[in-house]
């Protein structure tokens, strides 16, 4: 049976070989473990393995786990759906949040940032697919969302975060994740924004999403196994 840090090695191998395929330097791609509904006993054998940043999708448990985890310099990524009565222990208990896809949400996390902590890292979450049930905002809305984040105290805008719909076709996520990197250059030129992250691919599509510039994978499954949704 693998373990936590033989399935690390399997993807930082992924990673390596996917930079190497698209000519891209590998430490510009940084692993993000997804850890939701993972023990804190499970990101402490992935942090004995080299991995530091840990993406939480659900507040009470991210929480939860950051007391048990105090003895450890992790970076905390928030990467789930925001709730406006939960921007408050996100501003005071995350390094970055990937999933902002409203000016309400990323006003309050700018005021709630405490003072002696560095700004907020702030990914906007655009829905890439235009798919209904998924967050994120769309392509046309996404200019005036940039500008305003750009000028709120307290965050730094970094970039974009995607969920293309699921697909094996490489073709279907070599285009979603181009349409995505497409955004973020017209941000850059239209904005002037210094704009340097591409959170985008998962288990299955971090290949295509290395290929198509992404900065960030977000790896859960193939890091820690099957989740377990009967976790709070």
């Amino acid at each position: 049976m693998s373990t936590i840090a033989d399935n690390i090695a399997l993807v930082g191998a992924r990673i390596r070989a996917a930079a190497q395929a698209s000519q891209r330097d590998v430490n510009s791609i940084h692993l993000l473990a997804v850890s939701k509904t993972k023990p804190a006993a499970a990101l402490r054998e992935a942090y004995a393995a080299g991995v530091r940043d840990f993406g939480e999708n659900y507040l009470q448990e991210a929480l939860g786990k950051q007391l048990e985890l105090t003895d450890l310099p992790l970076c905390w990524h928030f990467i789930g759906p925001i709730q406006s009565n939960k921007t408050r222990p996100i501003a005071e208990h995350f390094d970055w949040v990937h999933s902002v896809d409203r000016l309400k949400i990323a006003q309050r996390l700018s005021e709630q940032r405490p003072e002696h902590l560095p700004p907020l890292n702030i990914c906007i979450q655009v829905n890439v697919s235009g798919e209904a049930s998924k967050s994120g905002c769309t392509p046309a809305d996404l200019p005036a969302l940039a500008s305003a984040i750009s000028a709120l105290p307290r965050l730094q805008l970094r970039g974009l975060m995607a969920i293309p719909e699921p697909t094996e076709d490489r073709a279907v996520q070599d285009a979603a994740f181009a349409a995505v990197q497409a955004l973020n250059s017209s941000l850059q030129q239209r904005l002037n924004l210094p704009l340097d992250t591409l959170s985008m691919g998962m288990s299955h599509d971090l290949e295509a999403a290395i290929a198509q510039g992404a900065t960030w994978v977000r790896i859960g499954t193939a890091l820690f196994g099957a989740r377990d949704y009967g976790q709070p």
